[in-house]
C-alpha cells in the first residue's frame, strides 16, 4: 500500500501547482503496491516521459492528462487576481497557522474583494479559511460560505437555579437522551416528525434540488450533526446585572446548542461550489474560491437556497429547544442566537458589500452572540461593539490546534476522562478528536478581541452531548 504524499513532494519533482497535482495525488490515495521511495520514482518518470505510461494500469491517467495539457493550457476565460492581496487586520496572529494566513492572503486577491479580517481562532479549511471574514462587491463564495450553511448557536437561559441540575443529573442525563438525536444520516421516523414553518418555504416546489430534499430536510429537523456539534447543560453566570435582557446578577441552568443545516445544507453547498467551479475560472490555488454574481440565476439561485438552509438550521435548534424546555417544565429568563458560515448584505465604510463570515460571529454594535470554549473550557455570552476593522465580527469559538488526525493519535481515553472529572463534566457521546485539548485557550482567544465584543456573562458546561458514532457530517 502506498505512503501518503502530499503535494508539496510532487512541486518539487517539477509538477506545477495546477490541477495535475490533485489527479495525482488521487493515485496515492489507492493501493498500487508501491511505496513512498517507489512512488515518488514513477511520478518523476511520468512528468518526464509521459508517454511511456500512458497504457500503465497506475499512473495511466494522469500520464494521458499530462499529454493533453491539463493544468498547463491557460483557459480563455480564466479570471486574473489582483497583483498583489489587499492589507487585511488580523486578531491573535501569534496563535494562527501560516495555511490560514495564505488561504487569506488568496481570497485578499480575488477581483471582487473589497475588506477582509482574520478572527483569532482561525486555521485552515477549504477556500475561505475557518475564521476568515471576507467582503466582496455583489457576489458570493459558496465555499467562503462552508459547507455547514447557517451553523449557529442558540442558548435559552432558564428560570431553574443551577444547584437543581447538580442534585438531579440522573433526570437531566435522560431528557439529552431523549430529545436529542446526533450524527451523519440521523434524523426522526416519519411519526416522529416535527411540524414547522420552514417546510412550508415555496423553494421546495420551485427549486428542483431543494424539493429533491424535502423529505431528508424534515427526517433530520431537530437534529444535529456530528463532528464539534453538541447540546449541553451548563451553569450561566452574570457577574453583574444585565439591564438589556433584565437578567440579574447570579448563576442560572442553561442550555446551549451548536449544530447547522445538516445534510441538507451540505448538499446545497456541494451542487453550488462545483456550480460556482464550472462558471468561476480562477487559477488552480484560488479555485475553491469560486464565486458567483448575484445579478445571475445562479448566484440568486444560490442566494435563495443558502438563505433557506440558514432557516432550516434555526429551526432545528428552536425545535430542540422547545422539546427539551417542554421536558423540564421550565421558563425561559433569554434566549440568544446567532450563526456563522453565512454570507449578509451590510454596509461597510458606507458602501454595501456582502460579508462572508466562514466560523465568524456576527459582532455588530449591541448584537448579542455566544462564544463556546470546549466540552469543558468556558463559553462567552458577548456583545458586539461594531469595530470596523474586523468588519463588525468576532471569532465563533476556540479554534483548533490539532487536527483531528493529531488528537486521535496523540490522546487517550484517560486523558479526555481526567480533564472531565477535573472539571466535573458528564459527556455523553464524542470521541478524542473533540477533546478539550485539541482546542486553543478560549481565554487568550477572548483575550485577542477586547476590541470586538464586551463579555456579558460566562458560561460553563456541565452535560454535554454529541455524536457517539464518530461521524463528522458537516
Amino acid at each position: 500500500m502506498s505512503q501518503q504524499i502530499n503535494g508539496n513532494d510532487l512541486i518539487a519533482l517539477g509538477y506545477p501547482e495546477n490541477e495535475l497535482i490533485g489527479i495525482a495525488l488521487k493515485i496515492n490515495r489507492k493501493r498500487n503496491g508501491y511505496n513512498r521511495t517507489e512512488m515518488l520514482a514513477h511520478y518523476a518518470k511520468v512528468w518526464t516521459n509521459a508517454a511511456a505510461y500512458k497504457d500503465d494500469k497506475v499512473f495511466g491517467k494522469l500520464a494521458i492528462a499530462i499529454i493533453d495539457g491539463v493544468g498547463i493550457k491557460i483557459p480563455e476565460d480564466l479570471i486574473e487576481l489582483k497583483e498583489s492581496a489587499e492589507a487585511y487586520t488580523i486578531y491573535g496572529g501569534e496563535n494562527i497557522e501560516e495555511g490560514a494566513r495564505k488561504q487569506m492572503n488568496i481570497a485578499m486577491a480575488l477581483p471582487v474583494t473589497v475588506a477582509g479580517a482574520l478572527m483569532p481562532d482561525a486555521h485552515q479549511g477549504y477556500g475561505l479559511p475557518i475564521g476568515g471574514v471576507l467582503a466582496t462587491n455583489n457576489a458570493i463564495i459558496p465555499y467562503g460560505v462552508g459547507v455547514d450553511i447557517g451553523c449557529r448557536m442558540a442558548l435559552s437561559v432558564y428560570d431553574i437555579p443551577f444547584e437543581h441540575f447538580e442534585m438531579n443529573r440522573a433526570f437531566y442525563k435522560e431528557v439529552l437522551m431523549n430529545y436529542t438525536r446526533f450524527g451523519a444520516g440521523n434524523g426522526f421516523l416519519k411519526h416522529e416528525r416535527a411540524e414547522h414553518a420552514v417546510m412550508e418555504s415555496e423553494l421546495f416546489t420551485t427549486n428542483k434540488l431543494i424539493a429533491g430534499l424535502k423529505d431528508k430536510a424534515w427526517t433530520q429537523l431537530g437534529s444535529s450533526g456530528g463532528g464539534n456539534h453538541f447540546v449541553e447543560f451548563g451553569a450561566i453566570h452574570f457577574a453583574m446585572d444585565d439591564k438589556v435582557s433584565g437578567i440579574s446578577k447570579g448563576t442560572y441552568l442553561a442550555l446551549l446548542t451548536h449544530s447547522g443545516s445538516r445534510g441538507f445544507g451540505a448538499t446545497i453547498a456541494d451542487y453550488y461550489t462545483r456550480l460556482a467551479k464550472e462558471l468561476c475560472k480562477l487559477p488552480y490555488h484560488a479555485k475553491n474560491l469560486a464565486y458567483l454574481d448575484l445579478d445571475s440565476e445562479a448566484g440568486n439561485d444560490y442566494w435563495l437556497a443558502m438563505n433557506l438552509a440558514g432557516d432550516y438550521a434555526s429551526a432545528c435548534h428552536e425545535t430542540i429547544h422547545q422539546k427539551i424546555t417542554k421536558a423540564l417544565g421550565a421558563g425561559i429568563l433569554t434566549k440568544v442566537e446567532n450563526h456563522h458560515n453565512f454570507a449578509w448584505k451590510e454596509t461597510w465604510n458606507n458602501r454595501e458589500v456582502v460579508v462572508h463570515r466562514k466560523g465568524a460571529t456576527p459582532a455588530g454594535k449591541g448584537v448579542m452572540g455566544i462564544i463556546p470554549g470546549s466540552m469543558t473550557a468556558p463559553g462567552f455570552l458577548v456583545r458586539g461593539k461594531g469595530n470596523e476593522a474586523s468588519i463588525q465580527s468576532a471569532s465563533h469559538g476556540a479554534g483548533r490546534q490539532m487536527s483531528r488526525t493529531q488528537a486521535i493519535k496523540s490522546l487517550t481515553n484517560a486523558d479526555l476522562q481526567s480533564v472531565l472529572n477535573d472539571m466535573g463534566v458528564t459527556l455523553i457521546g464524542a470521541g478524542l478528536d473533540e477533546a478539550p485539548m485539541a482546542y486553543k485557550d478560549i481565554r487568550a482567544v477572548m483575550a485577542a478581541q477586547e476590541d470586538l465584543v464586551d463579555v456579558v456573562a460566562e458560561f460553563q458546561p456541565k452535560m454535554v452531548r454529541m455524536a457517539d458514532d464518530g461521524s463528522r457530517e458537516d
